[in-house]
């Protein structure tokens, strides 16, 4: 089927607009991941348990002496209850540290 010359720019641009309408909804892809705007949470439980925020993902290792341990990539973060990180683009903040889970609130920039 072809687009009638006039056609084209303006089917290009409306499809544009409804990829950048559906891009905060795509920001997190996995079941434990809450996401509102530009900022997602997620609750992970137990070692090893995993989220993705904006196509970063990320690991729950453990806690230790109250500190909980996060892989980004190729690398390790840790942080108590309330503290606030950078992580490559994201910006995290541990919200509940216990000895078992991670709940965790991510935002780019």
């Amino acid at each position: 089927m072809s687009i009638p010359r006039g056609r084209a720019p303006r089917t290009l641009v409306g499809a544009a607009a409804g990829l950048l309408l559906l891009l905060p909804l795509s920001a997190c892809s996995s079941e434990n991941v809450s996401c509102s705007g530009k900022q997602c949470t997620a609750t992970l439980s137990g070692a090893g348990a995993e989220a993705s925020f904006f196509g970063n993902d990320l690991a729950f290792v453990g806690t230790q002496d109250g500190r909980a341990s996060i892989s980004v990539g190729d690398t390790t973060y840790s942080c108590t209850q309330g503290e606030s990180l950078s992580a490559g683009p994201l910006s995290l903040t541990c919200t509940t540290v216990t000895d078992d889970s991670l709940e965790i609130t991510a935002a780019l920039g």
